[in-house]
Order: C-alpha cells, then structure tokens, then sequence
C-alpha cells in the first residue's frame, strides 16, 4: 500500500487554506478602517477642545472659512493656517497662542467646519465604517446644530462634532 495523499486531499486542503487566508485579509482591512475611523474621531474631539480654548480666549468660537476656521491671526479673524505659524494659532504676531499645531485631516483629507455664529459649530468628515455606533450617536448629539448651519441633514457616513 501506498503512504501519500490523493489528488482530492490536496483540493479540498487548499481549498480550506484559501477560504481561511480570504477570511483573515477580510478581517484585518476592517480592523485597518475601524482604526482609521478612531484617529478621525479623536482629532475630532481633539479639534473640540481647541476650539473650546479659542472661545475661553474670544467669547466666540471662530468663523468659517470656506469650510475651515477662521481664527488665525493677532485678533483671531485670518483664515487658518497663517504662514509661518502653526496650523490654528491666534494674538500677537499672529501666533503667540498655539491651539493646535496641525488642524486635523479626515477620510480623503476633509473636515469641514461650519460656523454662522458665535456660540455655535459643526465639524464633519466621513468615516470608512458604515456601521460605526458614534456616527448615530453624533447624530443624535449634533443634528440640530449641524442641520441649520450646513443646510440640511448629515450624510450616511458623516461624524458630526459640535458645540456642546
């Protein structure tokens, strides 16, 4: 008798390996979006306490600026980023309160920010999962402050952040 494998064993052994190895790349690039969508949302959160900061410092949070903010500058009313300083920085020269160095990027590089007022905004991106539990919950959260300042509702896969 013959010690080896049949032809069928090794069909249906690399079959099995091919359907695991399609299992595990599925899993992996949606733990590489979800981790994604977790840096956009903390430099959200981050880009919520500097503006926080910016409106301790001006009782008002900063003007839009084609879709970025405008609170650059010695009084704070230049369109961000200002040359030479760091990215969201007011007073001064221009720059002599960093509050933060580097305004933060979102899904294909774009937050906007929205602001008609000065005890109000909205900041929103796109997150990669569709299925995410704090794009609902932003929803609920930022809805009736985002809808009258971009003009109408949140898109499917939009993360709101607002003025608490």
């Amino acid at each position: 008798m013959k010690k080896g494998f049949t032809l069928i064993e090794l069909l249906v052994t690399i079959t099995i390996i091919g359907v695991l190895a399609a299992l595990i790349t599925a899993n992996l690039s949606d733990a590489r979006s979800r981790a994604r969508d977790t840096k956009i949302k903390q430099n959200l959160i981050q880009l919520k306490t500097a503006l926080r900061l910016y409106y301790n410092d001006y009782q008002k949070y900063p003007a839009a600026c084609a879709s970025n903010i405008q609170g650059c500058g010695a009084d704070g009313d230049e369109c961000c980023p200002l040359d030479g300083c760091p990215e969201f920085a007011a007073g001064g020269d221009g720059c002599d309160t960093t509050y933060m160095n580097k305004l933060p990027d979102g899904l294909g590089g774009t937050v906007a920010y929205y602001n008609n007022s000065d005890d109000k905004y909205c900041l929103k991106t796109s997150l990669e999962n569709p299925s995410d539990p704090d794009i609902a919950a932003s929803w609920a959260a930022c809805n009736s402050v985002c809808n009258p300042l971009i003009g109408g509702n949140l898109a499917n896969l939009e993360y709101a952040v607002c003025a608490d």
